[in-house]
């Protein structure tokens, strides 16, 4: 049987990486995975699997053609906050694909915020044509039951992704605090400069190693370099492009201090103390559920003597998940897998 996997793959977002590796840790045996890629040939190294131009039309439509059904997932795919193309991409490929009679699965989505009529209805639509659903949050799941389209509700699937040994991590000097930053309208220059002064503080008051860890380049390199001078000797920056090793790190850290969705997963479920930063409704959704400790970046106190002695007290004297914990988080994640099982072997 051949699935095609379609999602943000090959963009070198370290989030969607993992979804990826994810999906296809979770794929049942005996089906072969064709993945639309922004990167085909890298995708195809990493992971060992056939992978396609997504951008290529002729290519999409060939690959279409000779499956037997189509995974969309998963993460933020739909939602017309930062643009109007996500949607139409991917609702557009998910109504050809049903239209051509494959069996489509909604894989572990994160659906909005959807502010257009159009890209609403269009939503609606490709979802309620799928073969099975599911989803990563609670405002996807009011969404679809308002919409009264059957769907199952489960923690991300990058909890159950299993993670790789980073070569040289445990070389480095210990403890170590990771700190994931990315650029958004949120994380203005004078924010950005109250963090790095606080980072410093903290790091004078810890004497930790700050690991910077860009899970983006193109959206986080730079401001791992600007805080890596502030720095200079007490730093360093790990840019890791295997989405399992990305999860390793968080094995050998203390604490991390995260922006990045995906950031907190990885290191929550490595047992790891969180801070997170919110710049968006699924990071403050993550940081309710698991009662962890941050700031709204919108809200971000204008001193940071303050926010280096918040982090402090949450390095000397905060908890991790407990292992039970996690587990548990980890065994639901894995609903996922059976929504595939279920769904793909339907089509067969």
């Amino acid at each position: 049987m051949r699935a095609i996997l379609c999602g943000y793959y090959g963009k070198g977002n370290g989030g969607d990486e993992a979804l990826l590796a994810s999906l296809l840790q979770m794929l049942p045996d005996g089906v072969t995975p064709i993945v639309l890629s922004g990167n085909p040939v890298e995708t195809n190294q990493r992971y060992g699997v056939a992978a396609r131009d997504r951008m290529n039309a002729f290519q999409v439509l060939d690959t279409l053609r000779s499956a037997d059904a189509l995974i969309w997932g998963g993460g933020s795919l739909i939602q017309d906050a930062t643009s109007m193309i996500s949607p139409f991409y991917y609702g557009g490929l998910m109504g050809l694909a049903q239209q051509m009679g494959l069996k489509t699965v909604a894989w572990a989505q994160g659906i909005g915020p959807l502010n257009r009529e159009i890209t609403r209805k269009l939503s609606q639509r490709c979802f309620a044509g799928c073969t099975a659903v599911s989803v990563r949050d609670k405002g996807s799941a009011t969404l679809l039951a308002d919409w009264q389209i059957p769907f199952t509700l489960a923690p991300d699937p990058v909890w159950a992704l299993e993670n790789s040994p980073v070569s040289g991590l445990w070389n480095l000097p210990a403890p170590r605090v990771a700190v994931c930053l990315r650029s958004h309208p949120t994380l203005t220059p004078a924010r950005l400069s109250i963090l790095t002064q606080a980072l410093v503080d903290f790091q004078k008051a810890t004497r930790t190693l700050i690991l910077l860890l860009p899970f983006q380049a193109s959206r986080d390199l730079e401001i791992a370099k600007n805080l890596h001078e502030a720095l200079p000797k007490r730093s360093q920056i790990l840019s890791l492009d295997d989405p399992r090793k990305l999860k390793g790190v968080f094995r050998g850290v203390e604490m991390a201090i995260g922006m990045r969705y995906h950031s907190l997963i990885m290191a929550a479920s490595e047992e790891c103390r969180c801070f997170g930063l919110s710049y968006d409704p699924k990071v403050s959704q993550l940081m309710e559920e698991l009662e962890m400790p941050g700031y709204l970046l919108s809200q971000l106190p204008e001193d940071p003597y303050s926010i280096s002695k918040t982090w402090i007290e949450h390095y000397a004297n905060g908890y991790a998940l407990s292992p039970e914990r996690i587990k548990f988080i980890v065994g639901r994640s894995l609903f996922h897998k059976e929504i595939l099982q279920t769904a793909l072997q339907q089509s067969q």
